[in-house]
């Protein structure tokens, strides 16, 4: 019996916890939702294995977990805990993006700002409920819909709060498709969900080779804070537009972003051990960020519609919701509701233009705050 009892008290049988269990479950729940509902599938099938494997209890003599010195875990958690693969994500996301919907009609580059308004209201109300002012800055991110940046800007500003943060920025990622829909509709008309547009104009290789290069200047000098997360942006895409650098831009966005999104996606679920997750902040984080990304939503929809007060040629009021960062997600979405409508009504390639100035919008916005706390 005292043999039985030894090898009882080395499994993790022995040390399950209701909230390791909960946890557990909620990883199972991410997984059903990447295979059953293909929501994200990319991340959300990583993170939720992680999750898994990181509500495994085990006994407190082995160093197993993320937050266990000298782990396997903690070596592929340092490059979430230090930044580094935020950037090497943006580097993908920068050789995979064509930026020429943006730069055929830049005007729509105002509605990727103006979905950035969850960000700052979602800081006012972190504040409201007692964060500090880095934390309320690294949650307000949350609201730019952008998982990489929301993980870079809390690394360097809260840690501690790293994996809420995180989770919650990727799973309302995920949900895009469940949030965004009702907002549009309820803050648009049929008349203007039937809005349609004319063709974006046709951009030349020299514009899309020059873009990168002054775009990042102007950001970068704008808010130095953004460095990292736009200069590895920028450098991505003019690999991919300069056409010199084929076999760069195609590791960039195809085998380079693919390991990097296993090693994040799995390392940030790891990180949600019940002991560090399941508190009171946690649960606070994820209603500022479902409240953000809400905000976030209609603030593009209804600048859209300000906007057309002023314009001859009126922009669909849609397409404003896709300037939230989730990239490509929210313009299929806003492609999904105006063909709802209208089946030959095409509004994708338009949503695309305040769908990448979203991603623009909300590295500046975290490089601004990132300087703004750190001075």
């Amino acid at each position: 019996m005292d043999r039985i009892w030894e090898f009882w008290s080395t499994t993790g049988f022995a040390w399950m916890t209701f909230p390791n269990a909960v946890m557990i479950v909620i990883g199972a729940v991410f997984i059903a939702l990447a295979i059953i509902k293909h929501y994200e599938p990319l991340l959300l099938l990583p993170i939720g294995m992680g999750v898994i494997v990181g509500n495994i209890p085990y006994p407190p003599t082995m160093m197993l977990g993320v937050y266990d010195e000298g782990s396997v875990l903690q070596y592929i958690y340092f490059g979430v805990k230090q930044g580094v693969f935020p950037p090497l994500i943006f580097l993908g996301i920068g050789a995979m993006t064509d930026f020429s919907t943006m730069l055929s009609n830049a005007k729509l580059v105002l509605l990727g700002a103006a979905a950035q308004i969850g960000i700052f209201l979602t800081l006012i109300g972190a504040l409201a409920l007692g964060f500090s002012p880095q934390e309320a800055a690294a949650i307000g991110i949350i609201g730019g819909a952008d998982g990489p940046t929301s993980i870079f800007l809390s690394s360097q500003l809260a840690p501690r709060l790293l994996g809420p943060i995180a989770i919650a920025a990727y799973s309302y990622m995920a949900l895009v498709p469940v949030i965004q829909p009702p907002i549009m509709k309820l803050l648009t008309t049929r008349e203007e969900r039937l809005m349609r547009m004319p063709p974006p104009r046709e951009v030349t290789k020299r514009e899309r080779i020059v873009f990168p290069v002054v775009a990042f200047l102007i950001c970068a000098l704008i808010a130095p804070g953004a460095v990292t997360l736009l200069g590895m942006l920028f450098f991505g895409n003019l690999m991919k537009e300069c056409g010199v650098t084929g076999r760069l831009a195609e590791t960039a966005r195809t085998s380079l972003i693919d390991i990097v999104t296993i090693l994040l996606g799995f390392a940030v679920g790891a990180s949600t051990s019940a002991e560090y997750f399941i508190t009171t902040e946690s649960l606070m984080i994820f209603g500022l960020g479902a409240t953000a990304f809400a905000v976030a939503t209609a603030g593009g929809v209804l600048f859209a519609k300000l906007m057309n007060l002023f314009l001859t040629n009126k922009i669909n009021p849609l397409i404003g919701a896709a300037g939230v960062s989730a990239v490509p997600d929210s313009a299929r979405i806003v492609q999904m509701v105006g063909q709802e409508e209208d089946p030959q009504n095409h509004l994708l390639m338009h949503a695309m233009a305040p769908n990448v100035a979203g991603v623009i919008g909300s590295a500046i916005a975290a490089g601004y705050l990132l300087s703004e706390m750190l001075k």
